[in-house]
């Protein structure tokens, strides 16, 4: 199971795996990184071709991505990689980060060991200089470290896999507007706040800082997403 609950997409290591395993992740690789674009229509024989396998272990891969949102299958009709709207992701984000947010109180309460603390703050920095250099994909990449080490610390085994699951449903969109982000100076002060609130173990501020967090980055991801899909955002 990967660490944290925002692990990306990867091809490493899955000729290793069990066919049925190798074709999930495979096609979730390709999905996530849109290699198979929203609206892509394969019969399940096309599918079994492409990735070389023979169709049981497809048909087992597309049960378990259709089980995650990712695409639809229809007997005889084939699968279709599925799209998302701007509802979708509201939906999706609702989850992901209410569970962030319970991770981090979690933490808080469970206590941050020293050399963890050391661990965050030091990615904190890395961060911090890249926002300087106007450096927003490295910056992002730490983002999703920093936070999925969170989740990964708070000892709730549950809350991580879920998390995971969603997280492999919004990737897609958060792709999309990674260069479009303004410089994320005030998430950096804001990360800063959460993880001292954690260090410190105060679980209700740790909580409500990374609410305040999560809301405004949520607001802005589905702005961004409206702009670039030109429909208009509900205030």
């Amino acid at each position: 199971m990967p660490r944290g609950s925002r692990p990306r997409p990867s091809r490493e290591g899955i000729e290793r795996l069990p066919a049925r395993d190798r074709a999930y992740h495979e096609l979730k690789f390709r999905i996530l990184e849109g290699r198979l674009a929203p609206g892509t229509t394969l019969l399940e024989t096309e599918v079994a071709d492409l990735l070389a396998l023979s169709r049981t272990p497809v048909r087992e891969a597309l049960i378990r991505l259709e089980e995650e949102g990712l695409v639809e299958v229809k007997p005889r009709h084939g699968v279709t990689v599925k799209a998302q709207s701007l509802e979708d992701i509201r939906e999706i984000l609702d989850v992901f980060s209410a569970l962030e947010v319970k991770a981090a109180g979690l933490l808080a309460t469970r206590g941050l060991a020293a050399a963890d603390a050391a661990k965050l703050s030091d990615m904190l920095d890395a961060m911090e200089d890249h926002t300087r250099s106007g450096e927003i994909e490295p910056w992002s990449e730490l983002d999703d470290v920093f936070h999925s080490e969170i989740v990964a610390l708070c000892g709730n085994r549950r809350l991580q896999l879920t998390l995971q699951q969603y997280w492999g449903q919004q990737y897609r969109a958060r792709v999309a507007i990674v260069r479009l982000r303004p410089p994320p100076s005030q998430s950096d002060a804001e990360h800063r706040a959460i993880l001292h609130a954690i260090r410190d173990g105060d679980e209700r501020l740790a909580m409500w800082l990374h609410r305040q967090h999560r809301d405004r980055a949520d607001a802005a991801l589905i702005r961004l997403l409206a702009t670039q899909l030109d429909v208009s955002v509900a205030p």
